[in-house]
């Protein structure tokens, strides 16, 4: 599968023997994407700009802090039982010869860490959680 940029908003889309155009535009939430006739809203969200502030984070619950892509822990920031804010440092992860910091998302205690430092992690492993006071 492949997909060639034609022109603007305009892509090539290659799977196996068939090709498909898909028109990508702006639109106020994100962009519409439309192929075949039909059209799909996408959202397009850094996790790394979460604060826990957005709809559907009222603050409550239970946050699983997960490392987007593999890499090595280089420092874990919190313990067992620490009561940590909203958008406050959990974990360093290098991933790419970069260091990122895993914040939580929601104010809380931590209820597990799953993260050793000097570990090599999968993406999407779950290093932290966080429960919050409300629930």
């Amino acid at each position: 599968m492949s997909i060639i940029k034609v022109e603007r908003s305009v892509y090539s889309h290659l799977d196996g023997h068939r090709q498909r155009e898909l028109r990508v535009e702006s639109d106020t939430d994100g962009y519409v994407v439309t192929l075949r006739g039909r059209q799909t809203k996408i959202k397009i969200e850094d996790p790394r700009a979460w604060n826990g502030t957005g709809a559907g984070k009222a603050g409550s619950g239970i946050a699983k802090v997960a490392t987007p892509m593999p890499g090595k822990v280089i420092r874990v920031l919190v313990a067992l039982g620490d009561r940590v804010e909203s958008g406050q440092g959990l974990v360093v992860v290098e991933a790419m010869k970069m260091q990122n910091e895993l914040k939580s998302p929601i104010p809380g205690t931590v209820k597990q860490v799953q993260a050793v430092e000097g570990a090599t992690v999968n993406a999407n492993q779950v290093l932290i959680v966080v429960e919050s006071d409300a629930s």
